[in-house]
């Protein structure tokens, strides 16, 4: 299958590494040529660590990369059987993408998107004439390791494009669950006002980020506390899908704490960037153990 992913940040890339390992011929595509280098030093990185571990061969790294083209030219999707969207979290940027590759991809190109929250409905109407063929794919962080997909039904999805993208994720090695479009879908439905309430109990010094963490991994079963989950995720993003969430369903516990909205100011935006609620040894890097560098916002310091 030919497979274009559009956008090479962090998401882009390893999504469009989950479709090399299994064997489908990917193009890359993003508006600058140092994204798209950003993107390929992500997918050779994992490739290498992978080797590193002796999970992977050299030989099988130089045969994954033979499959992967770059270009910042939307043109080269022209040939494309499913076409992911993995651009910034902005609707009128994902409509003008989706309104020019209508015009470039044949008439059997699947559209699919990995919005976190917004509306897959909304990007669907933006091309009327394959709005059946869209359907949203919802991979999670970090999608070459994250087993879950919420494949996501659009009004005007048909049945035949929901299940080839559903057949599609369970071939990748991925475990996909069936969503009819909601605000947030499902799991940010349920885990951003977690994470909203677990940025209220720092800010009110209520907690530790630390001891917020350690108190839902212990008493809740978690594997990851809401706040690393957060950091992991991005503040960016995070700030993005409470807004669209809050905006869709007028439900206030999905407005976004302050603090959140200083952490984004202040580029504290978590593991990308090397400091969230914790600080890592560098972007997408481990969380530093130990120390008062776990807390870089010293929230609660007398």
């Amino acid at each position: 299958m030919n497979v274009c992913v559009f956008g090479a940040g962090n998401m882009g890339a390893r999504i469009a590494e989950v479709f090399m390992t299994h064997d489908h011929d990917v193009t890359l595509i993003d508006v600058q040529d140092k994204f798209l280098q950003g993107g390929v030093s992500r997918i050779t990185g994992d490739f290498d660590f992978l080797i590193k571990k002796g999970k992977m061969e050299e030989s099988r790294k130089d045969e994954l990369l033979s499959k992967l083209k770059t270009t910042t030219d939307r043109k080269a999707a022209s040939n494309a059987d499913f076409v992911m969207e993995v651009i910034l979290e902005r609707m009128d940027l994902k409509k003008d993408l989706l309104r020019e590759l209508d015009y470039i991809c044949p008439p059997h190109t699947i559209f699919a998107s990995n919005t976190s929250a917004m509306s897959i409905t909304e990007m669907a109407a933006a091309v009327p004439h394959r709005a059946s063929r869209f359907v949203g794919c919802h991979f999670f962080n970090p999608p070459q390791i994250m087993k879950l997909v919420e494949v996501i039904h659009a009004m005007q999805t048909s049945e035949e494009t929901f299940s080839t993208a559903f057949e599609l994720m369970k071939s990748l090695g991925k475990t996909p669950v069936a969503v009819n479009e909601g605000p947030g879908f499902v799991v940010n439905r349920m885990l951003i006002p977690m994470m909203n309430e677990a940025m209220g109990i720092v800010a009110d010094g209520i907690a530790s980020p630390e001891d917020v963490d350690r108190a839902m991994q212990l008493g809740a079963g978690m594997k990851s506390g809401p706040l690393h989950t957060a950091d992991l995720v991005g503040h960016d993003v995070n700030l993005a899908i409470m807004e669209t969430i809050c905006h869709e369903t007028g439900d206030q516990k999905y407005r976004p704490h302050p603090l959140l909205r200083k952490m984004v100011r202040a580029g504290l935006l978590g593991v990308k960037s090397g400091r969230g609620f914790f600080t890592y040894d560098g972007p997408f890097g481990k969380e530093i153990p130990g120390g008062e560098l776990k807390n870089p916002l010293n929230l609660n310091d007398k």
